[in-house]
């Protein structure tokens, strides 16, 4: 299968790829960067901006701007701006304190669903209790900023794979150091999540064994395929809506850390350094994944 190496200076943590399709432009966040990029394939183009702490996903904005999930909450970022301009990064709301203690726990992995919520999720540094939870961002006229802030789930160390099926029925969501993913019923109408279950578990790494990775992001095709990054398994997996691995796409790096559709006939993905020298270090990759009828994506925008 033809992967290509992009030509873009390495992140520390790539993560929350996406492609803007009114640009033509690719999206991402490098958490331990402190930074959003946008690359451009026709031009070339590559821009960056500085934030005051990790921004763990991004997706766009239907007023062209960015939503972002930094440490303590969501924000908008205005890609018109430099980044050293103060205006440029505006609060949407913050997470409650009592719930979300910034000193362990920031935002990670999210996306927006079809009616333009923005979901994230979190993850707690050191590991000792699974408080990392998951959060909904969305407009309300009844809020005195705009909008409002729901938690939704926890019982996580590190959220990650955070999709909806084709249909709105379902939602993916994973817990990448139990090795595992989860799925909801999900009423796209309201919002509401229900009947969280286990839909596939992956193998615990073992001494002496072969290793082939842990959940990280994902992203779901047209046809409800589960596109998953296998962190420090140098791998992508194509998963069937039934939890059936049809496809390992192998790709040079040891920690892939999240895929995306975008653009003719293309995946993209992310990845973490690793201090593993330069065979290693954090790239972002694309490659053919198959009939352009079967993979592009719906844009899903935040309102």
């Amino acid at each position: 299968m033809p992967l290509q190496i992009l030509p873009l200076p390495p992140s520390e943590l790539g993560e929350s790829p996406f492609w803007y399709p009114e640009e033509q432009q690719l999206y991402w966040c490098d958490i331990q960067g402190f930074a959003v990029h946008a690359w451009s394939p026709r031009t070339g183009q590559h821009r960056q901006w500085g934030l005051p702490s990790e921004p763990g996903c991004c997706a766009p904005a239907a007023d062209g701007r960015l939503v972002i999930g930094l440490r303590n909450g969501f924000y908008l970022l205005d890609t018109a701006k430099d980044s050293a301009d103060p205006t440029a990064l505006t609060c949407l709301a913050l997470l409650p304190p009592e719930q979300h203690d910034t000193a362990v726990l920031r935002l990670n992995d999210g996306r927006c669903d079809t009616a333009g919520r923005f979901w994230a999720g979190s993850v707690i540094t050191p590991r000792t209790a699974p408080h990392a939870a998951l959060w909904c961002l969305q407009a309300d006229a009844s809020s005195t900023t705009g909008y409002s802030v729901r938690h939704m789930a926890g019982d996580n160390f590190t959220a990650n794979g955070l999709a909806f099926s084709p249909d709105n029925r379902t939602m993916y969501w994973s817990n990448t150091p139990e090795h595992r993913i989860d799925r909801f019923d999900f009423d796209v109408t309201t919002g509401a999540i229900t009947h969280r279950r286990p839909w596939v578990q992956f193998d615990r790494k073992v001494d002496g064994q072969p290793y082939g990775g842990r959940p990280d992001g994902a992203a779901v095709d047209v046809e409800g395929n589960y596109w998953v990054a296998m962190y420090e398994g140098a791998c992508v997996l194509q998963l069937s809506p039934s939890g059936e691995v049809l496809q390992r796409i192998a790709v040079p790096v040891q920690c892939p850390t999240m895929v995306c559709f975008g653009g003719r006939i293309c995946g993209r993905c992310t990845s973490r350094r690793h201090g593993r020298g330069d065979r290693w270090r954090s790239r972002r990759q694309r490659c053919q994944l198959g009939r352009y009828s079967s993979y592009k994506s719906r844009r899903q925008a935040f309102q």
